[in-house]
């Protein structure tokens, strides 16, 4: 039997343990379980660290049990690799193993405030003022303005930080803190990808930087230690799997940039998971953005290899949007009757979705924008929103494509993409014809856990997954061509972008909100609301 490489890989909505052949790239087995988010207040995104938890394990065993049954011996995995949901923060004790606090999933956004103060005291309020250090402009995304918000509002952080039992982590810490032991000798790191999403990670040196540390006064010591995205973390303590090497690490970004095996400069992909993400591999050289995109660490395959950097385009709401009509609207009962819906349409007939939900990310970097449709007539219904919600996701990855050809001077000929919603062939359609390019997507849409176990099986000590240009697997995919002329497309586009105009600086944090947001009262009602007459009095 070829050698088997696992890979945890832990999204925003679900978690998936997957096994692949080292040899063929091919999965073996797999299984997945959702995760629940829960919306405490407007804007606030929180999981719960021991369901997340609960979710690899149980994603782990029932895995093995379908090994099982195919009699296929669980010791021929070899290594594990982790990827996970990237900024998402946590803090627990390190005595108890507790958390103390739900995760502050990446695209909460509680943090507004917080980041209003912390660009306020920027020179000329500036918000890239640490841009040259971390790639990134200070927004809610980041881990830094989460855990800054966790030391101000929670007490049982500031108290488990002042008795020295605090340790900080992205979702990838906690994971193979856990797996190693947990408070029985736990290994506390992160890698190069995930700690470059913090804030308080200079890209250059490649570690934590105590000048950025001080501008979010955050305490070093509850920092996990920083390693490579391909090397041996520690081993599996207890499960199915005890004994099995953890030697990857990637956030989920960067484990499908290497799982689409981008590994050239100009090489570039595009994920669609609950946000989209497109990451351009800029090689050895961090390439600095003037159109809005991160300089984000993309990986460093080994203790010493080089890094490797990209520009990203972040979009906060892709497949959420398609939650969304489900969860909140009723209008879909499952995320695959979108497609039935927008094709049933075949066009929006003028109505723009901009789901500005969370803020906008690249390339605006606008908090107060909030989520608006427009263009509504009688004619408008159900499925041409649905038409709509498939565009908006096809829009704002223009807009970042757009931002990235004019940083690098290089255009993209085509695009490579992979994650869940790409199952949706109109949406892939939908897409080739906005950028009016080619859009090529693997058959094995799993190029997020795949990265993870390449960079787990190529680790030294491991040595069962080859990175290298000759032993890449050959991955089969389809291609998907424009079909509409590049005028329809750019008029289409024109209309998007006076949209979004319209979403912006809809929500102020000025004193004329009330707690529910409803702005300014009358006489104690909100605005718009009939104040509510005193009582008559009846005397008896």
């Amino acid at each position: 039997m070829d050698p088997l490489v696992a890979a945890i890989d832990q999204g925003t909505s679900s978690t998936r343990f997957l096994v692949f052949n080292a040899k063929t790239a091919k999965v073996i087995s797999h299984h997945q379980v959702e995760i629940n988010q829960s919306f405490p207040k407007e804007g606030w995104v929180e999981e719960d660290p021991k369901e997340i938890m609960q979710s690899v394990y149980e994603c782990m065993e029932r895995t093995c049990e379908k090994l099982c049954q195919l009699n296929i011996d669980v010791s021929n995995i070899k290594a594990v690799g982790v990827t996970n949901q990237r900024e998402t923060t946590l803090v627990w004790d390190k005595e108890t193993g507790e958390p103390l606090y739900n995760a502050i999933v990446w695209l909460d956004l509680r943090t507004q405030s917080t980041v209003e103060r912390l660009i306020n005291k920027a020179p000329g309020r500036n918000k890239n003022h640490l841009k040259h250090k971390t790639g990134l402009p200070i927004s809610t995304y980041f881990s830094a303005v989460k855990l800054r918000w966790l030391l101000d509002n929670v007490d049982e952080v500031r108290q488990a930080v002042l008795s020295g039992r605090a340790m900080f982590g992205t979702v990838d810490s906690w994971i193979i803190w856990c797996l190693t032991g947990g408070r029985n000798g736990g290994v506390h790191c992160t890698d190069v990808s995930n700690a470059s999403r913090t804030m308080l990670f200079n890209i250059h040196t490649m570690d934590w930087d105590p000048e950025l540390c001080r501008y979010f006064d955050v305490p070093m010591e509850i920092l996990p230690k920083v390693r490579s995205s391909s090397e041996i973390y520690g081993w599996m303590k207890s499960s199915s799997l005890a004994g099995v090497p953890i030697s990857g690490c990637l956030g989920d970004q960067s484990a499908a940039l290497v799982g689409q095996m981008c590994f050239k400069e100009g090489q570039a992909k595009n994920t669609y998971g609950t946000g989209c993400f497109l990451l351009r591999n800029t090689g050895a050289k961090a390439v600095m953005s003037d159109h809005g995109l991160l300089t984000t660490v993309a990986y460093k395959l080994g203790k010493d290899e080089p890094a490797c950097y990209a520009l990203e385009g972040s979009v906060a709401i892709a497949g959420a949007v398609v939650r969304w009509l489900k969860d909140n609207m009723g209008i879909v009962q499952s995320s695959s009757e979108i497609e039935k819906l927008a094709a049933a349409a075949g066009t929006s007939y003028g109505c723009y979705f901009v789901p500005a939900f969370s803020g906008l990310y690249a390339p605006y970097w606008e908090p107060s924008a909030r989520g608006i449709i427009c263009g509504l007539t009688q004619f408008t219904n159900r499925n041409h929103l649905a038409f709509a919600a498939l565009e908006a996701v096809c829009f704002q990855t223009r807009e970042i494509l757009d931002a990235m050809n004019q940083d690098s001077g290089i255009p993209l000929t085509q695009l490579q993409v992979d994650g869940g919603m790409t199952s949706n062939r109109l949406l892939m359609q939908l897409q080739a014809d906005i950028l009016c390019m080619p859009v090529v997507r693997p058959t094995m849409s799993e190029t997020t856990a795949l990265g993870a176990a390449m960079a787990a099986g190529a680790a030294e000590g491991v040595d069962v997954w080859s990175l290298n240009p000759g032993h890449l697997p050959q991955v089969t995919s389809e291609k998907y061509e424009p079909q509409i002329n590049s005028d329809e497309s750019e008029f289409r586009f024109a209309r998007w972008k006076k949209a979004v105009q319209k979403a912006m600086n809809w929500e102020t944090t000025e004193p004329c909100c009330n707690s529910n947001g409803l702005g300014k009262k009358i006489n104690g009602a909100p605005w718009g609301v009939p104040p509510t007459p005193p009582p008559t009095r009846v005397d008896p």
